[in-house]
């Protein structure tokens, strides 16, 4: 099993004595004697407490359900710590969930997903109607509406919209100005993309209006959900690269338990230790970088959200309650990386210990 280092023997004695102590005074200590009997496994739980709780993140997420619902499979059986081990190793339900994702079935349910949650009916009613009935029928039905059902609707939607001359009117250069901004500065990728067609040469207002109507969300959407698959993955890989080597860690301080060329066996533990310990900080360095992204993206929703509360404009007033989720699912995802930086803190702290302890 790829992540049994994480759940191997996780259970062991509290308050004995170092097995140092036995050796009598004045005496050189017996290879046996070079390392504490339970030393290495404050370090196994530490990592088998953070995969566990990778585990519930990923449950309790905005990911799709097949991610999710495998998940929580894996939480609640009854294998414990063996079955989230499992669950992460190359090849278990982690792997297998994420496959299902590729399927193009899959991909089709959740684009329509995706564009009922992004285009208001107020603004693409024939979009959001299409995109409705297609999620309630076949995967015929959705393969279609991909295809060629979405843009048919969309440029329905456009035609009707444009005989709106209010509508037409609200869009003002300030507005248009707005957009050229968020193409150059905005955090995320997918927004900046989606602003950088709406004010493309040749763009007309319609472009822009779209923009404001569903181009921003649809955007936003995709940047949140590449965000908590690409951490998901990044994490999970995190943790297949640590069972690798805690296994070799703590077969290398066993070893020295016993070896007959101490210095050796000494040297080699405190570099198997040193190679836990490089990983946990570049894992929480990766984390906290993570936190500063969501934190940008947080406080960019929220003043996109104070904007369009005190805007009198229709299209900027649609963008308000967007806005207010965006920026609290931000804030989740900052809170969410801090907790998970904190974690390798203890897995980085435990590695450490386990290196002073090979010393001697």
């Amino acid at each position: 099993m790829a992540l049994e280092a994480l759940t191997a023997g996780t259970a062991h004695g509290r308050g004995s004595s170092p097995a140092w102590t036995a050796s009598a005074p004045g005496s050189d200590p017996a290879p046996s004697a070079l390392v504490a009997a339970d030393g290495p496994q404050e370090a196994l739980a530490a990592a088998a407490a953070g995969a566990r709780e990778q585990v519930r993140r990923i449950a309790l997420s905005g990911l799709p359900a097949e991610l999710r619902t495998s998940a929580w499979n894996a939480l609640r059986s009854t294998g414990g710590d063996a079955a989230i081990a499992a669950w992460l190793a190359p090849g278990g339900g982690y792997d297998a969930a994420r496959q299902r994702l590729r399927d193009t079935r899959t991909r089709n349910r959740l684009f329509c997903e995706r564009v009922v949650r992004t285009h208001p009916a107020d603004f693409a009613p024939g979009t959001r109607t299409a995109a409705e009935r297609a999620l309630k029928g076949t995967d015929a039905d959705r393969a279609a509406f991909v295809k060629t059902g979405y843009a048919q609707a969309q440029q329905s939607d456009r035609t009707a919209r444009e005989t709106v001359a209010g509508e037409q009117r609200a869009v003002l250069e300030r507005d248009h100005a707005f957009v050229r901004t968020l193409a150059g500065r905005d955090p995320g990728e997918q927004v900046r993309v989606a602003a950088a067609w709406a004010v493309r040469p040749g763009a007309t207002d319609e472009d822009v209006r779209e923009f404001y109507g569903f181009g921003w969300t649809s955007g936003a959407a995709l940047d949140l959900e590449g965000h908590r698959l690409r951490t998901a993955e990044s994490e999970v890989l995190r943790h297949r690269t640590l069972t690798l080597l805690l296994k070799a860690a703590t077969g290398a301080e066993e070893a020295l338990r016993t070896a007959s060329d101490v210095a050796a066996a000494r040297a080699e533990a405190e570099r198997a230790w040193q190679a836990v310990a490089a990983h946990a900080r570049d894992s929480g360095t990766a984390w906290r970088a993570e936190r500063e992204h969501a934190a940008r993206q947080a406080e960019a929703w929220r003043d996109i959200h104070a904007l369009a509360l005190g805007a009198t404009e229709e299209m900027w007033k649609r963008i308000a309650d967007p806005a207010g989720a965006n920026q609290r699912s931000w804030t989740e995802e900052e809170q969410g990386a801090a907790e998970v930086a904190a974690s390798w803190q203890e897995i980085l702290r435990r590695a450490q210990d386990g290196e002073t302890r090979v010393r001697g």
